[in-house]
């Protein structure tokens, strides 16, 4: 079921807004709800997979990581 909702853009946005949804041939209505929905897929992956590749084994030779291991390890 569709429902109506009201929002506010800024005025220079708007014509933008509707030459690019006319440019590809839907609505500026349809065309929020596509980019809200793919926003909310992309909002959906788990932790680790936000975060995989991130990060860095540590350098070992590294003052920083010999000062954390002796107080640490």
């Amino acid at each position: 079921m569709k429902k109506k909702l009201t929002i506010t853009l800024d005025a220079d946005v708007i014509p933008i807004a509707e030459r690019y949804a006319q440019s590809r041939g839907v609505s500026l209505s349809l065309l929020i709800e596509q980019a809200l929905k793919e926003l909310m897929a992309e909002g959906e992956s788990s932790f680790s997979s936000r975060w995989r590749g991130k990060f860095h084994a540590a350098r070992r030779n590294d003052a920083r990581y010999e000062a954390l291991a002796r107080k640490y390890l």
